[in-house]
């Protein structure tokens, strides 16, 4: 960390636990406390969110339909499922743009080899801007593991693997990150975990989640088993806007 929080501001975080007392924050509560935006999933609400409809290509083995959206006892389900046609997945993304501040997720990804859920932010050329994204993925052959990386400007390579310590798949926890113009900093449950310094993304991104199946990338992944009707819930999103 390039700051120095004071003992004050440290220990409300740890009491609320923002942070870790073993792990230095990018900033103190006080810097993320401008608008609260939390948004659960009890119905689809269509003036906020959209659902995909179309296919990405490459890598994604599926293709994005509403029909693999749906809500259930207050969450969120993004399924991997196949028709007469191939592998069919689910996309669910906001309507508007977020920049820098606090993003979190509560959620329990897909335990399968050859299929990634996902927390995101993305905007690229189909939004008229450059390709920047923040990434929270948990790879399905090992979900006691999540994977953090970014991209600017179309770059990435920054990804970073976090052992959790626990099985993703088995429950619900909050993943997040901060974003702001020097840094992005990663959490878990609270906690902060990993922190990135270099090129920074700097385009507001629409806050995006998705379950797929992958092909052609085996080495990443491993290979896809052809299993369908698996799913990723979400219980809610929250973005926290940076103080001005």
């Amino acid at each position: 960390m390039k700051s120095i929080l004071s003992v004050a501001s440290t220990a409300l975080l740890s009491a609320l636990g923002l942070i870790s007392t073993t792990m230095a924050a990018p900033a103190p509560a006080a810097a993320w406390n401008g608008s609260h935006d939390v948004m659960d999933f009890n119905y689809h609400e269509s003036n906020r969110f959209e659902m995909s409809n179309w296919s990405n290509g490459g890598m994604f083995n599926c293709l994005w339909t509403p029909n693999n959206d749906s809500f259930e006892n207050g969450k969120l389900k993004l399924t991997i499922d196949r028709n007469g046609s191939g592998y069919t997945c689910g996309e669910y993304r906001t309507k508007n743009y977020y920049g820098f501040g606090m993003y979190q997720v509560n959620m329990k990804p897909i335990k399968n080899p050859g299929v990634v859920s996902s927390f995101f932010t993305y905007t690229g050329p189909s939004d008229g801007t450059k390709w920047d994204e923040i990434d929270i993925e948990f790879l399905g052959y090992d979900t006691t593991k999540v994977q953090f990386n970014y991209y600017t400007n179309g770059v990435g390579n920054h990804e970073h693997v976090h052992y959790l310590g626990f099985d993703a798949s088995q429950g619900f926890h909050t993943y997040g990150f901060f974003w702001s113009r020097n840094s992005i900093t990663w959490y878990v449950d609270g906690k902060a975990v990993y922190t990135a310094y270099s090129n920074i993304p700097d385009t507001p991104g629409k806050i995006m989640m998705n379950a797929w199946c992958g092909t052609g990338v085996d080495d990443w992944l491993r290979p896809f088993n052809g299993r369908t009707q698996i799913s990723a819930y979400y219980d809610w999103v929250s973005y926290d806007a940076p103080r001005n």
